[in-house]
């Protein structure tokens, strides 16, 4: 049993100074003041002048590598699990990107089994950019239903010259597979949607949803600041669906891509929904540039660590958002992801929690479902 005591705790919603008593894997009280005489066997930490957030959740993440567009030497590595949470993540989503060809969801899924075994929690999307999309029981709704790692498909590529440009039926049939694995097997049954840079990026999604009597919370549309003509489009699209923000891209193309803290801010000027921002890394993908003939330009790797940078960003800016800033990391993520026991600081919730140094802006503790990852800064050893 863990508890500490005096953090400020953001659930995400500002809680003010309380106590969390950790039992297991489960966070089982948050009151004002716990008496540590109370309870047997317990570790008492104080966290006075520290934030207490929920572990990040990231949606989009290539735990196992991908790339590859630049020939066999530009294929990247497997994610290892200490990139992973010197970011606060305890929770991921891994998926495949170009590469459906030559990696396959297997290795996703295995990844995302070694992941579980350290310690964390990791699900997985079936299927890659391409369409019909690569599963592991030849059928995208079977994956869904019967793989418990397997909450969704994704990422499937539209408005991109990587995709297979998949016609308005062929993604009515994936997404209906997807919403149907999702109806048998309790999840959330959602289509990762890779949004490239080619004109009316979110057409195919508008039309699938008209013709297929689809809803806009079946998709999640990501990389949605990936310019700044993209991210205009994302702006009139997120006033109906979910938008994706990713985070691992901007520091290698700052002229190109929008900067996710400061799309935040320009989506809730917009009037968009908090419910429908999220951001995700996208890291362990390669990140490609391409001149205007197709030909690779250079090619950058994105690191998990920028999901935490740009939440620090935000919340440096204007430190009164800091509640929002968590939520679309957290509790938004979880919801659309339908994550049921992560995403909040609550009682009878996994106890997945960041404490964040706040004079360094740094992660000083992460526990996963109770058990510690870093303590201190420093990781521990499991």
């Amino acid at each position: 049993m863990i508890l500490l005591k005096n953090g400020t705790i953001f659930s995400p919603e500002y809680l003010g100074t309380r106590d969390i008593l950790v039992a297991g894997e489960k966070i089982i009280a948050i009151e004002n003041e716990i008496k540590p005489s109370r309870w047997a066997f317990l570790e008492v930490i104080n966290l006075e002048k520290k934030w207490i957030l929920p572990g990040f959740i990231d949606s989009h993440i290539h735990i196992a590598g991908a790339g590859g567009e630049g020939g066999p030497a530009t294929r990247t590595s497997e994610l290892s699990f200490n990139e992973i949470i010197e970011g606060g993540i305890t929770s991921v989503v891994g998926c495949l990107g170009t590469d459906g060809i030559t990696r396959s969801v297997c290795s996703v899924l295995m990844k995302a089994k070694a992941l579980k075994h350290q310690g964390l929690s990791a699900w997985i999307y079936t299927g890659s950019y391409q369409v019909p999309p690569p599963t592991i029981m030849d059928s995208a709704a079977r994956d869904i239903t019967m793989i418990e790692e397997v909450i969704g498909v994704g990422e499937i590529a539209i408005a991109d010259h990587r995709s297979s440009y998949p016609s308005v039926d062929e993604l009515i049939k994936v997404t209906q597979e997807a919403k149907l694995g999702g109806l048998m097997g309790g999840k959330a049954g959602i289509v990762n949607i890779h949004i490239g840079d080619n004109n009316a990026p979110f057409e195919l999604i508008y039309q699938v949803i008209e013709r297929g009597g689809i809803q806009f919370h079946q998709f999640l549309p990501t990389h949605c600041n990936r310019s700044r003509e993209v991210f205009e489009e994302a702006k009139t699209y997120g006033e109906k669906g979910n938008i994706d923000l990713t985070t691992s891209s901007y520091s290698f193309f700052p002229d190109t891509e929008v900067k996710p803290s400061e799309a935040f801010f320009e989506l809730l000027d917009a009037g968009i929904p908090m419910e429908h921002i999220t951001l995700s890394s996208d890291s362990g993908g390669s990140l490609p540039h391409f001149d205007k003939d197709g030909n690779l330009v250079k090619i950058a790797y994105g690191k998990p660590n920028s999901l935490f940078m740009e939440v620090m960003d935000i919340i440096r800016e204007e430190k009164s958002q800091a509640p929002k800033a968590v939520q679309i990391v957290t509790s938004n993520v979880a919801k659309r992801l339908k994550l049921k026991t992560k995403g909040h600081i609550k009682p009878g919730y996994d106890a997945d929690l960041l404490v964040l140094n706040r004079e360094k802006n740094a992660v000083h503790h992460l526990l996963s479902k109770g058990q510690w990852m870093i303590r201190s800064g420093k990781r521990e050893n499991i």
